[in-house]
């Protein structure tokens, strides 16, 4: 009778802990719902305004096809009405300037987490399936999040996403093709969540393309969907002739070689490929003609200009 009267709560424990949503029980490392705040420490400019300039090319692994479809590219594509509401595709959403807010889909019976819906940026929401579905076939439709299914390793979420429509790795014309794939690691350190991102596309990528960008839990954000996602209606903005499309023929962009005389940047190597994006490239710099950098003589007349007394004495 003693130990029947210890075996009843024992096994009623068990049960509890059975049924209950625990995060150790599929190996769950964290859960990162909540309201998280971009951080722009990594390439603020390329990220937000006014992007990356056009003929940057520099540390993104493109071959020939790749560069010769950025060359043509021209950056008013976006106000054709075809354009104006397409979204970033995911290779790219998570980069452009985004708040983001992190909810789960939890199974009303176990409680189990079956997915993660990321929300706040330009792609819409994402959902991240968690409950091992296999990812559809390859004639499947294709969207602008693509399809994704995530698994924890140790303290670290992996995501693998699929079936993306083609979009753009750089707002100046660095594309990708609708066979990349992207692989995603979200790590937690302390209120910092980092994301870093491995682009692969056979036909415009000769490596993989890693990057990396942060968000800082914010509680206080008030997060509302970016350009009314989903309420997007395209109109004229500027008077152009009936089937119109932005584009420069090959070898007509005389933009390209304007980002290599502002910053100072040999041409070459403003071309991108691989090798641009490993330290040892700098011994290849040295052997190239350094342009004269004009961004820094602008920066030093407008901060003098300042400074200037007026007329008057006073300053500026």
């Amino acid at each position: 009778m003693i130990h029947a009267a210890f075996r009843v709560p024992l096994l009623l424990a068990i049960l509890a802990l059975a049924g209950a949503p625990a995060f150790a029980q599929r190996g769950m490392g964290f859960n990162p719902s909540g309201m998280w705040t971009a951080m722009y420490h990594e390439d603020e400019l390329e990220r937000t305004d006014p992007g990356a300039p056009v003929g940057d090319y520099l540390g993104i692994p493109i071959n020939d096809d790749a560069r010769l479809r950025a060359d043509t590219w021209d950056g008013d594509l976006v106000s054709v009405l075809q354009h104006q509401c397409i979204p970033h595709a995911a290779p790219y959403a998570m980069r452009g300037p985004t708040g983001l807010k992190i909810t789960t889909v939890n199974d009303p019976a176990s409680g189990q987490i079956i997915a993660f819906i990321i929300d706040g940026s330009y792609t819409g929401p994402r959902t991240i399936w968690m409950d091992g579905r296999a990812h559809p076939s390859q004639f499947a439709p294709h969207t602008w999040a693509g399809f994704s299914t995530g698994v924890w390793e140790g303290d670290t979420l992996r995501i693998e996403t699929t079936h993306i429509k083609a979009g753009y790795l750089r707002r100046n014309g660095i594309a990708f093709t609708d066979q990349a794939t992207l692989t995603e690691f979200f790590d937690l350190h302390d209120k910092y969540l980092t994301l870093t991102t491995i682009t692969e596309d056979p036909n415009y990528l000769t490596e993989p393309l890693v990057r990396t960008e942060s968000w800082v839990w914010n509680p206080y954000q008030v997060f509302t969907p970016i350009a009314g996602y989903g309420s997007c209606l395209p109109v004229p903005e500027i008077p152009r002739p009936y089937g119109w499309v932005p584009h420069h023929l090959p070898g007509t962009n005389t933009v390209l070689q304007e980002f290599s005389s502002e910053y100072g940047v040999p041409f070459e190597a403003s071309r991108g490929g691989a090798e641009t994006m490993y330290p040892e490239y700098r011994k290849k710099l040295k052997q190239m003609v350094i342009p004269h950098a004009k961004v820094f003589e602008v920066q030093f007349e407008q901060e003098h200009q300042k400074k200037a007394p007026d007329s008057s004495g006073a300053k500026q």
